[in-house]
């Protein structure tokens, strides 16, 4: 069990545009060192560049924080365009890169480990397009954005997957993401979280619980 706060690291990764500006977050052991050995490592997509998303989502430090609980490095990182990340906004395409550059940062720097994916909101949709090219072992999408970046023609995940959704969400019509899922195959498990909206504003918890759940699930099926 982690107990501790992971150590962070600044880090400017080399990404397509120019520096990405990326928080990598190692899960301290309760006997106070780094685990030695990392199976697994998370990336962590965060919301629209244009209205305000950054790496300090507090939605995306929820799943950042999950992902640590289960013993994952987890990597949070600026798209183009916000922070020092370089660059500007690319309607989805070029932060797709983006993503893509961050994986395959935590790859060379954690070779053979398992790669968990996560989004919310904008970044659930460009999460769900890097998850048909980088095939990650788990994904988890937190109310992804596909009314503003439409995920037609992304392929499903072959994974183990999770979209969870408020069905209180005034950004994101529930209905629509709802619909979606019942076209997907193979399904994921979908987690409806009842008065959330699309921030989870006094439900952070119950989605960090609700993650780490699915995860540990999903590990021992």
């Amino acid at each position: 069990m982690v107990l501790k706060a992971p150590r962070a690291e600044r880090v400017t990764l080399a990404g397509p545009a120019g520096g990405l500006e990326t928080l990598v977050e190692t899960p301290v052991t309760d006997a106070g060192s780094d685990s030695s050995a990392v199976s697994t490592f998370a990336v962590i997509c965060h919301p629209h560049p244009l209205f305000g998303g950054t790496l300090d989502n507090k939605v995306v430090h929820t799943l950042a924080r999950a992902f640590n609980q289960l013993g994952a490095p987890a990597i949070r990182f600026n798209f183009r365009g916000v922070g020092t990340s370089a660059g500007t906004y690319d309607d989805g395409r070029g932060e797709l890169k983006d993503a893509l550059a961050v994986i395959a940062y935590g790859r060379q720097r954690w070779p053979g480990a398992a790669l968990w994916l996560g989004g919310f909101s904008f970044g659930g949709s460009v999460a769900v397009w890097a998850a048909g090219e980088a095939a990650p072992a788990r994904f988890v999408a937190v109310a992804p954005g596909i009314t503003k970046i439409g995920v037609t023609g992304a392929a499903p995940p072959a994974c183990p997957w999770l979209i969870v959704q408020g069905d209180a969400d005034d950004v994101v019509p529930p209905d629509v993401v709802l619909a979606w899922t019942r076209t997907l195959m193979p399904a994921p498990e979908v987690a409806v979280l009842a008065g959330a909206g699309h921030f989870f504003h006094g439900r952070i918890n119950d989605l960090r619980e609700t993650v780490v759940a699915f995860m540990e699930r999903a590990a021992s099926a």
